[in-house]
């Protein structure tokens, strides 16, 4: 297991001295490679992912504000019938 271990190791090492391993292709210097083309276009999808996540969750706190305001606040200690705007008493079953 550990002659595994080091040899794994070893494999790692010698493929990280290869420089195209040392920078992507922006700091390398071939920004117009297909390799930065295609890193472009996963930032730019990973953007589109958090943008929408993040609408969607402040979607969702904006609904819950709206619904909020719509009841009236029943404070400790109060019944909430008693809070009604509406004239109509409620039902005594």
């Amino acid at each position: 297991m550990k002659s595994l271990l080091t040899r794994v190791l070893a494999v790692m090492a010698l493929l990280m001295c290869r420089p195209e391993a040392m920078a992507c292709a922006a700091c390398f210097g071939r920004s117009d490679s297909r390799l930065a083309v295609g890193m472009n276009w996963g930032i730019f999808t990973l953007l589109g992912f958090i943008i929408t996540t993040l609408a969607g969750l402040s979607c969702f706190f904006v609904f819950l504000a709206v619904r909020s305001s719509k009841h009236p606040h029943v404070g400790p200690g109060q019944n909430p019938a008693e809070t009604t705007d509406s004239p109509e008493k409620p039902l005594d079953s």
